[in-house]
């Protein structure tokens, strides 16, 4: 009752969510245990999330929708706030160093978690295996690389060998930290932030990391209810794609010049973007 009462309170300041939609959503999160429609899932009373697709290295892009997040916030009632990054920070983009930079100023600021993808995991994993290095640079990792050095030339007459023995002193130690600490999965109420999709038929607590940041066809085109709306990145869509039990974000930051948000607040869901 005495979250009811601080709802209605908290209304009379409020931004766009209306009582009622603050009441439903102290219902459902009453009872976890109902499975209500996707329109209807909720975040637990007195929070907000913002969520970004990936980054991939679009560091101009990524300042941007930062902005416009703040200045959203700023514009609505007070909230405990989390900002979650849904991986594939890095590769592609010309800016990844630069990316890393503007994640950890933001913590400063922010309550930040973060989503490993598919990209952090090869570009840890290649600190100790020349083929899982090879297959980084193969898909975007040249360009994390090159944000690190200088001398572009130099890159160029590096082996495999010799550029794997670099990278510890290429790539500063508190950015291995920032990508080590990444979370596989998260949940607040009703919705799972993930890299890549769900495994379907699998139980949350038992998906495996490699279906979170690497699952596509066998995710996209399930149909199946899995008790949670799935906000995720990784399948590139030059538009936000929301399906049922899924909303895709990853709008194509290195190739479409978009990079997208979802703002989660009480039962209402609203998009801010940066680039064309």
């Amino acid at each position: 009752m005495r979250e009811i009462i601080a709802s209605i309170e908290a209304s009379r300041h409020s931004g766009g969510v209306s009582l009622l939609e603050r009441l439903s959503c102290f219902l459902r999160a009453s009872d976890r245990n109902s499975r209500a429609p996707a329109r209807s899932a909720c975040i637990p009373p007195g929070q907000r999330v913002y969520a970004i697709g990936d980054v991939h290295g679009c560091a101009d892009l990524l300042l941007s929708l930062i902005a416009k997040i703040e200045a959203d916030a700023k514009g609505r009632e007070n909230a405990d706030t989390t900002l979650i990054f849904l991986g594939d920070l890095i590769d592609r983009g010309p800016d990844s160093a630069r990316v890393l930079n503007i994640v950890e100023d933001l913590k400063s600021r922010w309550h930040v978690r973060m989503i490993a993808g598919n990209h952090e995991e090869m570009f840890l994993a290649s600190f100790n295996s020349d083929r899982v290095l090879r297959q980084f640079l193969q898909h975007g990792g040249r360009e994390t690389i090159l944000s690190y050095m200088d001398d572009h030339a130099a890159y160029a007459r590096l082996t495999i060998e010799e550029l794997r023995e670099r990278l510890p002193s290429l790539v500063p130690a508190r950015h291995l930290r920032l990508m080590e600490a990444m979370e596989s999965m998260i949940r607040i109420g009703d919705y799972l932030f993930v890299h890549a999709g769900i495994r379907p038929g699998i139980a949350l607590e038992d998906q495996a990391d490699k279906d979170l940041r690497w699952i596509r066809k066998d995710f996209l085109e399930a149909d199946w209810d899995p008790g949670v709306v799935v906000v995720h990145g990784h399948t590139v869509s030059r538009e936000v794609v929301s399906a049922a039990h899924r909303v895709g974000i990853d709008t194509g930051a290195y190739v479409h010049g978009r990079l997208t948000a979802i703002a989660l607040e009480a039962n209402v869901r609203w998009f801010l973007y940066a680039g064309t």
